[in-house]
């Protein structure tokens, strides 16, 4: 059973100020938010949960009728969905082509994925400012190997002011022209700058402390079965 810190998925004090990849994408944010948790599972086994996130893929394991249409996050590994390069896109939403963008993937330990500057752009390209952001949105997803073959799972979301400025369009789904969280940022983008932090806090805290949570529940469970199955299976081949 997960204590009250691991339920709350609260980044230590270390984890929130140390350097994390991606951070220069958006070197000066208006905003940043760090969460963790422990995972009993090494990274090998929580990767696969990670790498097949995005809507209309595996999902986001966090609010399916918010952000997967409905549909429920997968609670297997889908081998089809295991190979992601960068420049691919794993949807936010429904039909979304430019966010989340793989910006920079290590296996087994780092993904970072951007809300691009403009639609359909990955960000990679030298901006001539180097205080400015490349990118509108960095959210880093980070695997650490700890002791006892655990993992800690850190992300991290740098998000600069130019992400409330107009985007492009996204597409709308049939029989719903606009997806519930997309009137969520509308709505974001008239607050005024008071409430928009606190509001803004809160509601990503809500689905990133989900998220988490849910990638901890599918990693430890098959963990544990995949670790019965091969104590089954070795007293099997002893027995005959």
């Amino acid at each position: 059973m997960m204590n009250t810190f691991e339920l709350l998925c609260r980044a230590s004090a270390e984890e929130q100020r140390r350097r994390l990849p991606g951070d220069e994408l958006v070197p000066h944010p208006m905003w940043t938010i760090t969460h963790a948790i422990t995972i009993n599972a090494p990274p090998e086994a929580v990767w696969p949960w990670v790498i097949q996130m995005g809507s209309g893929r595996a999902g986001w394991y966090a609010y399916d009728h918010i952000d997967n249409g409905g549909v429920p996050s997968a609670r297997r590994i889908i081998p089809e969905l295991q190979h992601v390069a960068v420049g691919d896109v794993m949807p936010a939403l429904p039909g979304w082509r430019d966010a989340f963008i793989v910006s920079e993937i290590i296996p087994e330990r780092v993904l970072v994925l951007i809300v691009p500057l403009q639609p359909n752009a990955a960000g990679s390209a030298a901006a001539p400012d180097p205080t400015a952001p490349l990118a509108r949105v960095n959210w880093a997803i980070v695997l650490e190997p700890m002791d006892r073959g655990r993992t800690r799972l850190i992300t991290r979301n740098r998000i600069s002011r130019e992400m409330f400025a107009p985007q492009g369009a996204h597409p709308a789904s049939p029989g719903n022209p606009k997806f519930i969280i997309e009137r969520v940022y509308g709505l974001m983008a008239k607050m005024p700058w008071s409430l928009l932090m606190p509001f803004a806090g809160f509601r990503h805290y809500l689905m990133a402390s989900r998220m988490l949570r849910g990638i901890k529940r599918r990693a430890e469970r098959r963990w544990i079965e995949e670790r019965i199955n091969a104590k089954d299976f070795t007293r099997a081949k002893v027995h005959q």
